[in-house]
């Protein structure tokens, strides 16, 4: 019997028949030390997935008004008040790397936004072993000063080693220059290639982006868009972004001059995917997040509970005082 198998039969035993590590010691004429290592192996291997339903996901009140208010799975992440924006991201990225690691199966295709987010995401992915399966890129990632590959692609990379998937990266810019040549290039072979896999996704994943606060989103901090897009957005009343497309606190987007020229999907483009991953920490993106729900392109939250109670605030509707108007 190979090795893989006498590890994969020792996993199912174990985990799927509940026979001690004594008897299937017995059965594999192995020591109980050796099957503790097979058990490790298949767990490291991605034979054998864990995962553990975080209470707070399930329970808490601010999922359940999340829940409610924009029908999405939200997936609350407790975090102390006093923690700084990098713990905060951290503590949420993990989250999100674990519920992928669920998600992710034999013959799925993952689209992977880029950005500080998705970074963090990537850092913590569990090793999961598909067959069949595909990431690839959403949104490009070039600009006026570089070619934005070696960061775009060790985020990518990362999903492909994690998940052993083939990787479809996305080689144009994050913002064209004029609509036309983004329309030119769209009918290219090689883009219409990626763009293809790209409308096929099962599952799409994405941070949201923000024009400020303690971590300036990765595509407003280097260069990918001038003073003057920004100030335009801003006039535009953008509040950020997903996939590079802005989007105004109330969803909206598609009169917005920038999407025109940006390289990922839309909204509309995002609702055809089953699956749409939404990782957001920090309370400055609140808003943002906000019009990302409204625009309906997330399925899945997974949102610290600061940035919870901030989105939701801004979601609520204020009374106003008796006699105004």
């Amino acid at each position: 019997m190979h090795e893989s198998d006498r590890v994969y039969e020792a996993a199912a035993l174990y985990y799927l028949q509940d026979e001690t590590m004594e008897s299937i010691g017995s059965r594999l004429q192995v020591s109980r030390s050796t099957v503790s290592r097979m058990l490790k192996q298949a767990r490291d291997s991605g034979i054998v997935r864990i995962s553990v339903a975080p209470a707070e996901a399930l329970t808490s009140p601010l999922a359940e008004r999340l829940r409610s208010a924009f029908t999405v799975s939200a997936h609350v992440v407790p975090v102390r008040d006093s923690a700084n924006i990098a713990t905060r991201l951290d503590a949420v990225a993990r989250q999100a790397a674990a519920l992928l690691g669920d998600l992710i199966t034999d013959e799925t295709i993952v689209g992977v936004a880029w950005g500080t987010t998705m970074s963090a995401v990537s850092s913590h992915l569990p090793s999961a072993a598909t067959r069949g399966s595909e990431v690839v890129q959403l949104n490009g990632a070039a600009n006026m000063t570089t070619s934005g590959v070696a960061y775009a692609s060790e985020i990518l990379a990362r999903f492909g080693r994690a998940f052993d998937a083939h990787v479809h990266n996305f080689p144009v810019p994050a913002f064209f220059d004029y609509p036309d040549t983004k329309a030119a290039l769209w009918r290219e072979r090689s883009v219409r290639r990626v763009l293809d896999r790209q409308a096929r996704m099962d599952i799409a994943v994405f941070g949201v982006g923000t024009f400020a606060g303690p971590m300036p989103s990765h595509v407003y901090s280097s260069g990918y868009l001038s003073s003057e897009d920004i100030a335009e957005l801003l006039r535009q009343g953008a509040v950020g972004d997903i996939c590079t497309v802005a989007l105004r606190e109330d969803g909206t987007y598609a009169d917005i001059p920038l999407n025109q020229r940006a390289s990922g999907p839309t909204p509309a483009m995002l609702a055809q995917v089953p699956r749409r991953v939404c990782v957001v920490a920090g309370q400055h993106r609140a808003q943002a997040t906000l019009g990302a729900l409204r625009s309906g392109a997330v399925t899945d939250l997974i949102i610290d509970e600061q940035t919870a109670r901030s989105l939701l605030d801004r979601a609520t509707p204020r009374s106003r005082p008796a006699g105004t108007h």
